[in-house]
């Protein structure tokens, strides 16, 4: 076996560099994994961008999928050989009163995975074993990576959500995690409309499952939405305070905006309109292990799979262009020698 890995760093702002990396033995409560697929998110300009404080050089890469091939000491309920996943959340502490009080997320001893400690643009990567999600036999290790954030952001949203089955239910934005989010709303049971701008999304958003189109390029989409009933939930998952602003008449009373998006802009809804009707404005941030484990078995049951373009890791920076320029349709993911990572598009 090969002392050492090769890894893809950001060795400052917007700098790849390909090295090779020593091979460490995972400490306590930690695992090695060989890296088969990492994917590329639009989260992980955290790390390239030098958004976050860290230190550099930093290996990117949150959407991580691979096989345990060590195993730390105190580390129980994993086994070497296990396919598993790791998250944009690195692994709660299990000590802290968030943690005490069930709320894993918040942790407060919480790393993020590509951002405190190296993540998955790299053929091995040490992580804690309380962040690790089971894989299902039947998803591509390619496949299963996206799932593992802006899979696990949109199911645990809609999973919380206060729709039911047969509400009404809109997602705005079809793209990386939009896409995704239609599928799940879809196998909910719930009626979806998707927004977006421009007709050519139409025909997209109905083969993942929309009931309904918006085009917010030629209508108002809150007018349409009341037009419609208005909606139970709507699902933000483009970034832009007017984003927000701009739907959220569109609610029906006790509706609720999930915003997904991360941006500097501000949200400005009206007093009247949260007050009169009992409209909500919500975050979302991910989910546990637990969820994650939830999203994959969710998926592979039902279907529900990204739109990825795999490339191998060297090609890595070209990769990360390609997302932040909001060229990918719609995620892509590294794939590595390591094992099985090519997937299949979405059916």
């Amino acid at each position: 076996m090969s002392t050492t890995y090769r890894a893809i760093e950001v060795l400052r702002p917007g700098e790849f560099s390909e090295v090779r990396k020593p091979l460490l033995d995972p400490g306590p409560n930690q695992v090695r994994i060989r890296v088969e697929a990492c994917g590329v998110c639009h989260s992980d300009s955290g790390t390239v961008e030098g958004f976050f404080p860290f230190d550099w050089p930093r290996v990117p890469g949150h959407e991580v999928v691979g096989r345990i091939d060590a195993l730390g000491s105190s580390v129980q309920g994993w086994t070497v050989g296990q396919r598993v996943g790791v998250g944009f959340l690195g692994g709660s502490c299990g000590y802290c009163e968030f943690c005490r009080n069930g709320d894993l997320v918040n942790c407060r001893n919480q790393e993020y995975t590509g951002i405190h400690h190296d993540g998955g643009y790299a053929e091995v990567m040490i992580a804690k074993a309380s962040g690790l999600v089971s894989i299902p036999d039947d998803l591509s290790s390619a496949g299963a990576a996206p799932l593992l954030c802006a899979g696990i952001t949109t199911f645990n949203a809609l999973r919380n959500a206060p729709a039911r089955a047969g509400d009404f239910v809109a997602v705005l934005g079809i793209g990386g995690l939009g896409h995704l989010a239609v599928q799940y709303a879809r196998h909910m049971g719930f009626e979806v409309a998707a927004i977006s701008r421009g007709r050519n999304t139409a025909d997209l958003a109905k083969k993942l499952g929309a009931h309904h189109y918006i085009d917010s390029a030629v209508t108002d989409p809150a007018a349409a939405l009341q037009a419609l009933g208005g909606a139970k939930v709507i699902l933000i998952t483009a970034s832009g305070g007017k984003t927000v602003a701009a739907t959220f008449k569109g609610l029906r009373p006790g509706g609720v905006s999930i915003d997904l998006g991360v941006g500097p802009e501000p949200i400005e809804v009206t007093s009247m309109d949260l007050i009169f009707g009992g409209r909500k404005v919500e975050g979302s941030l991910t989910g546990t292990p637990a969820t994650g484990d939830a999203t994959l078995r969710f998926s592979a049951l039902t279907g529900v799979s990204a739109m990825i373009e795999t490339v191998p890791l060297e090609e890595a920076a070209a990769a990360y262009a390609k997302m932040m320029a909001g060229k990918a349709r719609f995620r892509m993911v590294l794939v590595m020698n390591n094992g099985a990572g090519q997937g299949t598009p979405m059916r």
